[in-house]
Parts: C-alpha cells; sequence; structure tokens
C-alpha cells in the first residue's frame, strides 16, 4: 500500500468515524428528543437530579451539543435556571465519558470487537431505514451510525498502525515527550487542537487510546491530550455561541469554566493525580500505567499493559469529570455570577431586533431544532401583537402632529416582523439540511406558512398607519363614533390575538380545537359586516362626509384582513397535530 493511498484511507476512516457518531446521534435524538426534553424539564428539582439528568441525557444521545441546545431553550422559556442548566452541563461532562469506556472496549482484550459486527449491523439497519414505519426508520439510522462509527474506529486503528509503526516516526514522538512539563503542554495543546478542528472530542479520543494502545506515546502524554480535549471542547462550544443569544453563551461559558478549572488543578497536581488513577487501575488487577516500565517489564506484564490502557484512559476521563463536579457542585452560584458578568443582557430595545430563542450556531438535528422555533414563533406573535396597541393610539389621536409618534413605530415594527421572518426562515432551511424524520418535514412547512402570517400582519399594520396619515394629509378627522367602531375593532383584534397566542403555546398533542381563533375571527368579521353596511347606507346621507368614510372603511377592511391573518395561523398550529 503506497503512502499516499494510507494517507487517504486514514482519512476515510476518520470520516467514517465522524459521520457515524454524527448518524447514531441523530437517530436517537429523533426517537426520544421530545421525550428526553420532557425527562430534563422534570428531572430538575434538586442539584443531584439535575446532575443526574445531564449524565443521562448524553450518554443516550451521544452528544453533548444536543443536551446544551435543549438546555438553552429551557432557560430561554424560563423552565430552567442558569443555576439549574449549570448542574445539568456538569452531569453532561460526565455523560461524555460513556463514548470513552464504548471506545475502551472496542480496544479490549480477547477476539471480540464492535467492529467485527458491524458490516451484518449494517443489514439489519438497511432493513429498517427501507420500513415504512418511521420509528424502524430512525432505529435504522440509529444502528447505521454504530455500526459506521466502530467500523471506522476499527480501519482507523488498523491504518495508523501501517502508517506509523515504523522507526522515524516513533523516534519523532519520543523526542516529543522528553521535555517534562512542555511536553504535557505541547500535547495538551494538541488535543484541544484537533477537538476544534474535527469537532468532535470523540474523535479525539479515539485518536489518543490508537496512540496510546500501540505505544506511540506514554500514558502521561495520553492524559496530556485529554485534558486539551476537554479544553477543546468548550472552544467549540463557545464558537458556536458567539452568533447566538445570551443564555446559550452563558451555557457556553459556564461549560467552559468547568473544564478549565478541571484542568488547571489536574495540572498543578498531575503526578498525585496520576498515581490516584493508577492505584484505581491497580485495583482492578492490571499494571499502574503511570509508573509501569514498558521497557523494563515482563511479556505478561506488557501485554496486560497493553490491553488496559485504553481502558485507563476512559478512567482517567471519568475520574478527571467526577473530581471537578464534586468540586464545583458546591460553587454553582459563584460560577452563575461570572458568567452572567461575562455576559451582560442586552437592552430590552435590542432585543426586539434579536432572535432569542435560536440560532444558526448550534444546530443538531432539525427535530430538536424545531423545539426552539416552536418557542420563537410565540415570541413572534407577542412582538406582533403590540401593532394593535399603537393603531389604537393613532386612531385616538388629536392632531397630525400626535399621531406621528405611533406611525413611526407602526413602520418600525413592520421592519421587525420582515427580520424576524427572514431570520427565523433562514435558520428553519439551515434545520432542513440535517437529519429530519418526516413528521419534522411536514411542520417546517405549517412554520413557513406561520412566519408569513405573522409578517403580513406587520406589513397590514404599515398599511394601516399610511391609511391614517393620508386621512390627516387631507385635513380629514374621523367621526367620534367612527373612532369608537375602530376602537371596538382594536378591542375584538385583541381577542383574535390571544387567540392565537394560547394555541401557539400549547403543544401540539394537547390542542383538540382551536374554537377560540374561530369565534374571535367571526366577530371581526361580523361586526366588519355591520360597520359597511352601515356605511352604505350613511353614504346616501347629505351630512355624511364620504371621503372620511372611505378611509374609515379602508382600515375596517385592514382590521378584517388582520383577523384573516391570524386564524390562518390557529390553523396551522392545529394541522401539525394530525401529521403523521
Amino acid at each position: 500500500m503506497s503512502l499516499v493511498l494510507q494517507i487517504l484511507t486514514l482519512l476515510g476512516s476518520l470520516g467514517m468515524f465522524l459521520y457515524g457518531m454524527s448518524l447514531m446521534s441523530g437517530g436517537l435524538q429523533k426517537m426520544a428528543g421530545n421525550r428526553l426534553r420532557s425527562f430534563m424539564a422534570k428531572m430538575t428539582s434538586t442539584t443531584f437530579k439535575c446532575i443526574l439528568t445531564g449524565i443521562t441525557v448524553t450518554a443516550l444521545v451521544q452528544s453533548s451539543t444536543a443536551t446544551t441546545l435543549m438546555l438553552v431553550s429551557f432557560v430561554n422559556a424560563g423552565l430552567l435556571s442558569l443555576a439549574t442548566a449549570i448542574a445539568v452541563i456538569m452531569g453532561a461532562n460526565i455523560g461524555t465519558t460513556v463514548t470513552a469506556w464504548i471506545f475502551a472496549l472496542s480496544f479490549g482484550a480477547g477476539s471480540f470487537s464492535f467492529g467485527t459486527i458491524a458490516v451484518p449491523l449494517m443489514a439489519l439497519a438497511y432493513l429498517l431505514v427501507s420500513s415504512k414505519n418511521k420509528k424502524n426508520n430512525n432505529m435504522g439510522e440509529f444502528i447505521m451510525g454504530f455500526a459506521l462509527l466502530f467500523l471506522g474506529l476499527a480501519t482507523l486503528r488498523e491504518t495508523s498502525t501501517v502508517l506509523l509503526d515504523n522507526e522515524p516516526v516513533r523516534q519523532f514522538l519520543g523526542g516529543l515527550t522528553g521535555w517534562g512539563f512542555g511536553s504535557m503542554l505541547l500535547f495538551m495543546v494538541a488535543g484541544a487542537c484537533m477537538t476544534l478542528m474535527l469537532q468532535s472530542s470523540a474523535a479525539t479520543m479515539a485518536i489518543t487510546m490508537v496512540l496510546v494502545a500501540n505505544g506511540y506515546i506514554p500514558f502521561t502524554m495520553a492524559a496530556a491530550m485529554v485534558l486539551g480535549e476537554n479544553i477543546g471542547t468548550t472552544i467549540t462550544s463557545n464558537i458556536a455561541a458567539s452568533v447566538a443569544n445570551v443564555s446559550a453563551k452563558r451555557t457556553a461559558r459556564a461549560h467552559l469554566l468547568f473544564n478549565l478549572f478541571g484542568v488547571l488543578w489536574v495540572i498543578c497536581l498531575f503526578h498525585p493525580f496520576l498515581n490516584l488513577l493508577g492505584g484505581i487501575v491497580e485495583l482492578f488487577g492490571f499494571p499502574n500505567p503511570a509508573t509501569t516500565d514498558f521497557a523494563a517489564a515482563d511479556a505478561a506484564t506488557r501485554e496486560a499493559l497493553v490491553a488496559s490502557l485504553p481502558y485507563s484512559v476512559a478512567t482517567l476521563h471519568t475520574l478527571f469529570n467526577l473530581i471537578n463536579t464534586c468540586i464545583l457542585v458546591w460553587f454553582i452560584p459563584i460560577i452563575e455570577k461570572i458568567v452572567t458578568w461575562m455576559v451582560p443582557a442586552h437592552k430590552e430595545e435590542d432585543e426586539k431586533f434579536r432572535l432569542k430563542y435560536i440560532n444558526s450556531g448550534l444546530i443538531t438535528t432539525g427535530d430538536l431544532a424545531l423545539n426552539s422555533v416552536k418557542l420563537e414563533l410565540v415570541r413572534y406573535g407577542d412582538i406582533t401583537s403590540r401593532i394593535v396597541g399603537f393603531l389604537r393610539e393613532g386612531i385616538k389621536a388629536e392632531s397630525q402632529q400626535a399621531f406621528q409618534p405611533f406611525d413611526d413605530e407602526l413602520i418600525r415594527y413592520e421592519e421587525i416582523t420582515d427580520r424576524f421572518e427572514k431570520e427565523i426562515a433562514a435558520y428553519l432551511n439551515e434545520a432542513t439540511k440535517r437529519e429530519m424524520s418526516h413528521e419534522a418535514t411536514l411542520r417546517v412547512k405549517e412554520y413557513y406558512r406561520i412566519i408569513g402570517e405573522l409578517e403580513s400582519i406587520g406589513d397590514s399594520g404599515e398599511t394601516m398607519g399610511k391609511i391614517i396619515a393620508r386621512a390627516w394629509a387631507h385635513e380629514k378627522q374621523f367621526l367620534p363614533d367612527m373612532k369608537q367602531k375602530l376602537l371596538k375593532m382594536c378591542d375584538l383584534l385583541d381577542e383574535a390575538f390571544a387567540a392565537m397566542h394560547v394555541n401557539l403555546e400549547t403543544p401540539s398533542v394537547e390542542i383538540t380545537d382551536i374554537s377560540n381563533a374561530e369565534q374571535a375571527e367571526e366577530n371581526i368579521n361580523s361586526y366588519r359586516d355591520i360597520l359597511r353596511e352601515e356605511h352604505l347606507s350613511n353614504i346616501e346621507k347629505s351630512n355624511y362626509p364620504y371621503e372620511t368614510g372611505a378611509f374609515y372603511m379602508d382600515l375596517v377592511n385592514s382590521f378584517e384582513k388582520m383577523g384573516d391573518f391570524l386564524i390562518n395561523i390557529s390553523q396551522s398550529v392545529y394541522s401539525v397535530k394530525d401529521l403523521k
């Protein structure tokens, strides 16, 4: 095998590993995403339950990023406090160590390896993916990801051994390990950089196990790489959160502080920490990886040491996160104050122009992304409802000068609703590029319709402001009776917005009907018909201001159109309930 082919095979096996990890995580999230969110919301009454929740959820979905996404949406929605989220993050760090133990098993002694059953599992996965049952499809995706993950890991281990097993490489790596504390820092930086480049601490952990299991680096340097991986994974999440909302940034900062503190104390107590680790490993009958001299050991000791090294790496990763959690769990209030200071909240005025629950930097599977979109739609609807208040005050204004500030607000809110529509649509577009179930694809279509209707309400508000402005420009003032009836229209529209809010906020599975929205829309239509008949009959009267009446009816018809947009939103929400 040529050198070029060996390198390409190594890169291909790494790609297979990363894709398998993504596919496996995506399949799990589709199968249990909503149930995991419900579990997380209920299991956070105490700090211990928060940590246990973080361990469980992260171990199941094999992705701390997915856990972080759920945490961010809960914090934003007020379902979890930041302090609670920090406790869950501590558990999530422990949960990530499950992946390391699964990898260690595949490196373990004996003839069995997950890689040996990977190809047969692909046959089963294909049958499940080909099924018409969506649950079977998601299960097949998970199994296919599992198979690709360990096939890639087996190929990575085999190829790297062929590629690196030569004297020049061993001499080069041996030279890097002879600088004492400098070597430790070097391998720590290498672990952080590899995690940052691969966007996966699991991939770097696998590479570390390959290197130490084949004797390319000593265990002490593998320990340094593990420390670097813990820093690298927090850098990845902080970069992703840099374009996100305040809660996402604070959550990412808390993750950074947790791992950074752990790395600092381990560096200060590096050898005592390795001695503690070695003592634990010896309890299970394996040689101490930190003190055993491989060159001077007998053949049996060497064989036992080589077999135990992957387990020792996994033990180190687990011990690091367990001790770190046991220390920092007592300082959660202080961590909360620090991250709040590091990431101050935006002013309310700025928040009107920002998405709060979703962002482009933290998307895993499309199914999980839609849970955040749901929260954003409720907020989008509430912001849009403020338009009615500006219309009410604009109608009551006694002069063009008094009306102008409310007209400016209507124009500004039209821009705000436009921006919300564009940003949510862009997020939905990105989400559809990820792994997504058939049901989620149908939900996306309805969400596109909802944001379109909300944006149309913003356009209508600006249009109605222009109608009032034209009336003032033509020196036409609405009669007191006209104003009272237009204000009654505002009240009816408020009721329609309230019904829309309830329907948007209610989980789809709990919606039994949308009679509240239908009744509100019927009230608007009926009142519009009454006002139209009155207007037509008043035209025949000589004292009726016809031109003022024309402006008046334009507003009445615009109110009715807003009611149509609102009932369309509730109908879209209700249609999501029956998606299959």
